[in-house]
């Protein structure tokens, strides 16, 4: 029997590098707003997991967090920099998984930069709390799968294939090298 992927009529993969990937990065993550942070990955055990949300995705493609210095994430980090990002922003695309270094920083202008005031949930002493730390992920690759045209395209390419007996979806998805 043939795999799903060689009865699709049209292209549903395509892989993404460089300026490409970025942009498909900053697109699905925005998307998503949030994701699960995902440390301790080379260890052997159960890795680690937290959601967790980006303050800012520069034109890089970099990653930039705000996290507490006594956190376990962070003594994670400090002994594993792998970290893997896994993002989800709709029930049927919007998929994003990223895997990549992580490094962490006290620089306090950047601190400043990424800070917003609901952080204060976490970090009570507001912006000049010592316990604010910047964590910089860079990814360096992952895999995604989205819709080419949008849900509404991708609902009636399925709903048109379920009428007829056959595969037809808007589905896109590949590896992203950075």
């Amino acid at each position: 029997m043939d795999s799903i992927n060689q009865q699709q009529p049209e292209e549903n993969r395509r892989d993404l590098n460089d300026q490409a990937a970025i942009e498909k990065i900053k697109e699905l993550a925005k998307k998503a707003e949030s994701c699960f942070f995902c440390t301790r990955i080379q260890s052997g055990s159960p890795f680690e997991t937290r959601p967790m949300s980006p303050q800012k995705i520069d034109d890089s493609g970099i990653f930039w967090f705000l996290s507490a210095s006594d956190s376990h994430k962070n003594a994670e980090i400090q002994n594993d920099e792998k970290v893997q990002l896994l993002f989800q922003g709709g029930p049927h695309s919007d998929f994003l998984n990223l895997y990549g270094k992580a490094s962490i920083s006290t620089d306090k202008a950047l601190i400043k930069e990424l800070w917003d005031p609901i952080l204060k949930v976490w970090f009570t002493a507001g912006i000049d709390d010592p316990r604010i730390t910047v964590i910089r992920f860079e990814p360096e690759e992952g895999y995604y799968w989205d819709t080419k045209h949008g849900t509404a395209v991708a609902f009636i390419k399925q709903l048109a294939g379920a009428a007829i007996g056959k595969t037809i979806d808007d589905s896109i998805e590949g590896e992203i090298k950075v």
